[in-house]
């Protein structure tokens, strides 16, 4: 927290009203998606931007009327599998901007989104280090 980070993009998580009342803040820069939970014991979850498989954004009723959504996101992060970003404004302006630096990141380095999927579907639901979806 002390270093200076350039941030492309962030907003507070809305709660009433659509107003930004709450302790959870996210961040976007180039390299991370970064949300900062917290007042008194501050936890900061990030992932990688070249880790980033899909997206979906979800648009309740009750978001649509002060403008926000939900931004979910899915990764090939070990900590991290799914992120969501929720209640922000401008949800299709963030989509976006995600996008951009999904890309960028990617032909950065070289990756594509193939390149990171092994084979098949990879699922560690219990953390032990083995896929779930193997029978033996």
């Amino acid at each position: 927290m002390g270093k200076h980070i350039e941030h492309i993009w962030t907003d507070k998580k809305r709660t009433f009203l659509g107003l930004p009342i709450s302790f959870t803040r996210y961040f976007l820069t180039d390299k991370k998606i970064i949300c900062r939970t917290g007042f008194f014991n501050i936890t900061e979850d990030e992932i990688n931007i070249y880790k980033i498989t899909d997206k979906k954004l979800n648009l309740s009723f009750g978001e649509r009327l002060f403008g926000c959504g939900t931004i979910t996101v899915f990764s090939r992060d070990t900590d991290t599998p799914k992120m969501e970003i929720k209640h922000i404004k401008k949800p299709y302006e963030v989509s976006e901007m995600i996008d951009k630096e999904i890309d960028e990141e990617r032909d950065k380095y070289g990756i594509r989104g193939r390149d990171m999927i092994p084979g098949g579907h990879y699922c560690d639901h219990d953390h032990d280090g083995y896929d779930d979806g193997i029978q033996e």
